[in-house]
């Protein structure tokens, strides 16, 4: 049996059976590394240097791109330790703070997505006080919500980690370190740390789902009222980018929720497939959604490169 506080540290796992392959898989991770850092950047440098995007939907798409930079910069070194460099060991309190990190802004995400469908639902519901609506004191307090609600709810499940004893074994199932990884290592009673997870992930990743829904119904509704064909298509076009990336995020939470729960005869590389999909899919495919979906970000992102070049 050893404690937190003991030297030991955990091993990180790979792909069991494939380690002869870790260095060409850990290639195309490093592809999807750059790509991330590269789409998100450009969106977050675009949003600053363009006042023409100084806008709501702007504020809340630039913090749903630095959350996708957070989640993979949270994640990707680890992976590309253990798949490149073979490095597995990692301290406890390091564990238990990217599995901090992972959890909390995997729910910012959420956070912001639900942020996103009420910017949409004012602009097209209500856009005559779409402006006295949301107002900068208005849209940095959501912010705010969204941040704090993310970082402070997953507070309860990750603080025990650190006073558990661990005596099963010291190896997690992944590249990085989850709660449900930790927890099942540790010779303690982790009942809290069983069932609060899924209070919380009913209160926020459901929850938040089904209020996304609620408001592009009401959307659909309002749009359906308009009489010009033009003004439906147009209404309809700017929710497009942000159905797509709620359809991205969503379907890799229940896809990777439903392995979980239900795939236990499933190879246990499924698994790890479905982790990688679910914290890289959607950093991956946010910023090519917009800039290919929303015509502002597309003008945007060739100017500011024409820009670049022509001052080179």
């Amino acid at each position: 049996m050893w404690s937190n506080g003991s030297l030991h540290p955990f091993l990180l796992t790979g792909f069991p059976g494939l380690e002869a392959a870790h260095h060409w898989i850990s290639l195309f991770f490093l592809f999807i590394y750059m790509s991330v850092l590269f789409g998100n950047g450009t969106l977050l440098l675009l949003i600053k240097e363009d006042h023409n995007l100084h806008e709501p939907m702007y504020f809340f798409l630039s913090m749903l791109a630095a959350t996708d930079l957070g989640l993979t910069l949270t994640t990707m070194p680890t992976v590309l330790g253990v798949l490149w460099l073979d490095y597995r060991e990692i301290g406890s309190a390091a564990c238990f703070s990217q599995a901090y990190f992972i959890h909390s802004l995997s729910f910012v995400e959420s956070g912001i997505l639900l942020a996103m469908a009420y910017d949409r639902f004012i602009a097209i519901c209500n856009p005559l006080r779409y402006t006295s609506i949301l107002t900068t004191t208005r849209i940095v307090k959501i912010g705010l919500g969204v941040l704090i609600r993310g970082f402070v709810s997953v507070v309860p499940p990750i603080m025990p980690l650190y006073f558990f004893l661990y005596c099963h074994s010291h190896v997690l199932s992944h590249a990085f370190c989850l709660h449900q990884d930790v927890i099942k290592l540790a010779c303690a009673d982790t009942t809290f740390n069983q069932l609060y997870p899924v209070v919380l992930v009913v209160f926020i990743f459901v929850l938040d789902s089904l209020i996304i829904f609620i408001s592009y119904v009401l959307i659909l509704k309002t749009v359906l009222s308009i009489a010009s064909r033009e003004e439906k298509a147009k209404a309809l076009n700017t929710c497009v980018s942000h159905i797509c990336c709620v359809l991205v995020f969503y379907v890799a939470v229940i896809g990777l929720s439903l392995i979980h729960r239900f795939g236990k005869q499933v190879s246990h590389i499924v698994h790890l497939i479905m982790s990688y999909v679910y914290f890289l899919f959607p950093p991956l495919m946010n910023p090519i959604i917009y800039s290919v979906k929303t015509k502002q970000i597309k003008n945007g992102i060739l100017h500011l490169f024409t820009t670049h070049r022509i001052g080179t």
